[in-house]
């Protein structure tokens, strides 16, 4: 898993019903992007100062979540 300052962190639910997270990628530790990285979760505006992610979790990179500009 690579990612990039900017990026979502996403981390699906392992229980059934259950919510996932999602997170922004606030800074890295590694140059090649690779974690842990520093996450900072928007369902609870705190961060994660070393966040390694699961096989339960995927990066959304900035472009292609970003909304399309008018």
């Amino acid at each position: 898993m690579k990612a990039a300052v900017g990026d979502r962190l996403v981390v699906e639910s392992v229980q059934r019903g259950g919510t996932g997270r999602v997170g922004i990628v606030m800074a890295l530790y590694h140059t090649d992007g690779s974690p842990p990285y520093l996450v900072r979760w928007l369902d609870e505006e705190r961060e994660t100062l070393c966040f390694y992610p699961g096989p339960d979790a995927r990066i959304e990179h900035f472009l292609e979540w970003r909304p399309e500009s008018p």
